[in-house]
């Protein structure tokens, strides 16, 4: 009986979220900031692609999954010039995901190291730009600032694949 009741709920009951309709796009909105990025990397990178290597410092996986958004048919952000690479030997920026944690600052500082100057270290999600809840927490060396310098940082628990790519522009507009 428990069953029945826990699935009607689970089917048939309210929904418990919400979408916040200033984070999101509405259809075709997201072609106007691609362009825009795709044109501002073009000239600032010379004809190539802007390539990012992502770096977990110890996230919920949350900010992966909005990065991982990014490489989607309806983002396909490669069309707008901007690809994740395996290695940070490749990479012209580190996303870092996540409040650093004592059992990956190593792994978040010899990645930085290893990717080639000048670096643009982006912190993304609110763990990243201030610790987020755990930035109290034994294991936790706090947000990535404290580890490695950032240059931006795009709040959000997760942010949208949208505020991604809009903080995105800004930052690189200022760079221009």
């Amino acid at each position: 009986m428990y069953i029945l009741t826990l699935l009607r709920t689970l089917f048939l009951g309210p929904s418990v979220t919400e979408e916040n309709p200033l984070l999101r796009l509405k259809d075709g909105e997201i072609e106007p900031i691609g362009n825009e990025l795709k044109e501002m990397i073009r000239s600032l990178y010379h004809g190539r692609s802007l390539r990012i290597r992502a770096v977990d410092g110890g996230s919920t996986n949350a900010e992966e999954i909005e990065l991982t958004a990014l490489n989607n048919a309806y983002y396909d952000i490669e069309r707008f010039g901007l690809s994740f690479v395996a290695s940070p030997r490749h990479a012209d920026m580190l996303f870092v995901t996540g409040p650093v944690t004592r059992n990956l600052e190593a792994a978040v500082k010899a990645t930085y190291e290893a990717a080639p100057e000048p670096c643009i270290v982006v912190a993304v999600g609110d763990g990243a730009c201030t610790g987020g809840i755990w930035k109290d927490s034994y294991a936790v060396v706090g947000a990535v600032e404290n580890v490695i310098p950032v240059h931006i940082k795009i709040p959000g628990d997760p942010p949208s694949p949208e505020m991604i790519l809009k903080t995105l522009l800004a930052a690189l507009k200022q760079k221009a």
